[in-house]
């Protein structure tokens, strides 16, 4: 079908995007599709009322006109899909909720809560609360990563205005992170107090299986991994070396740039407090970007278990 004969639902033969916003909005067209959508996803089998006179049985229920809620066709027992979830008690649309994760999961460097408060016409502290309570469930705590691992340290500052007139670094009030990916795999980014040995050992303890290959640069934090059971490489980049064979870091100093190109631009600056968050929402994008499916279906799937998984300490 030539360009012209395409419906408004199809993508162009050229587009990478695994979901359009047309698309979108046939499979969620209203609150109602949004509340059956998490329904189903809660629910597949059915749901089982608790009522008294039903006793967990799987029983037939039919919408509420008017409400986020279901009643069962037996007893009238009433049931909410977003209870237990972010959803819940939110005088928001789901609609605009469905969309507001959208807009997250269809940008790879993220969109600030200002430019959701223009999108969705919403107030802006209802938008800065929708992306932190969507942010709280992409946090991956017991992610393990295995194989052939790189790791690195970086530092962002809480505000670009940091720094004296002179140009020099101001480290004062830098936040620390340490990164671990799998090459052409998932990735953690941990907030630390700083960039000490026992920082790192903990992070690997938590996060890579003993037994990987890990590469990293020439700094003493890396110290203890070949003692740990890590097989432990080092690139000396302070001898301007950065490739040798398959000694790098350039995997793990990709994702850096992304983060800070990202926030940079996105957000301009990030405060200690919110730092994991941010770096949850990229590091879970990542991880998942190859995925078969759309990264808007993935994000709803995680919002859909209902309860957000423990943060990962700061």
């Amino acid at each position: 079908m030539g360009a012209r004969g395409r419906t408004s639902v199809e993508r162009s033969p050229s587009s990478k995007s695994k979901l359009t916003y047309a698309e979108f909005l046939r499979r969620f067209p209203d609150t109602d599709a949004c509340l059956e959508w998490l329904k189903q996803k809660r629910w597949p089998d059915g749901i089982p009322c608790d009522s008294k006179r039903c006793q967990g049985k799987v029983r037939n229920h039919h919408k509420i006109a008017g409400r986020q809620a279901y009643e069962c066709d037996v007893c009238r027992h009433q049931v909410y899909p977003t209870k237990g979830t972010i959803f819940q008690k939110s005088s928001t649309s789901l609609q605009l909720w469905f969309y507001a994760i959208f807009l997250m999961a269809a940008t790879r460097c993220g969109i600030s809560a200002k430019q959701l408060e223009r999108e969705l016409g919403v107030t802006y502290p209802t938008a800065w609360r929708m992306f932190r309570e969507i942010r709280s469930l992409l946090s991956e705590p017991d992610l393990r990563l295995a194989g052939k691992i790189e790791a690195d340290e970086t530092y962002f500052a809480p505000s670009r205005r940091l720094g004296s007139r002179t140009g020099k670094r101001d480290t004062s009030r830098e936040q620390t992170v340490i990164g671990m990916v799998e090459r052409g795999g998932r990735i953690v980014a941990i907030h630390v107090g700083a960039a000490t040995t026992m920082a790192v050992d903990a992070a690997f303890e938590t996060h890579v299986l003993p037994g990987s290959m890990v590469f990293t640069d020439e700094h003493r934090v890396y110290g203890n991994l070949g003692k740990r059971g890590y097989y432990h490489r080092r690139i000396k980049h302070a001898a301007k070396v950065y490739v040798s064979g398959e000694i790098h870091t350039q995997t793990i100093e990709g994702f850096w740039s992304l983060v800070k190109r990202g926030i940079g631009g996105v957000y301009r600056s990030v405060s200690a407090k919110h730092l994991q968050a941010y770096l949850d929402e990229y590091a879970f994008r990542y991880s998942h970007r190859e995925d078969a499916r759309a990264m808007f279906d993935v994000m709803l799937d995680r919002l859909a278990a209902g309860t957000s998984p423990a943060p990962k300490p700061a």
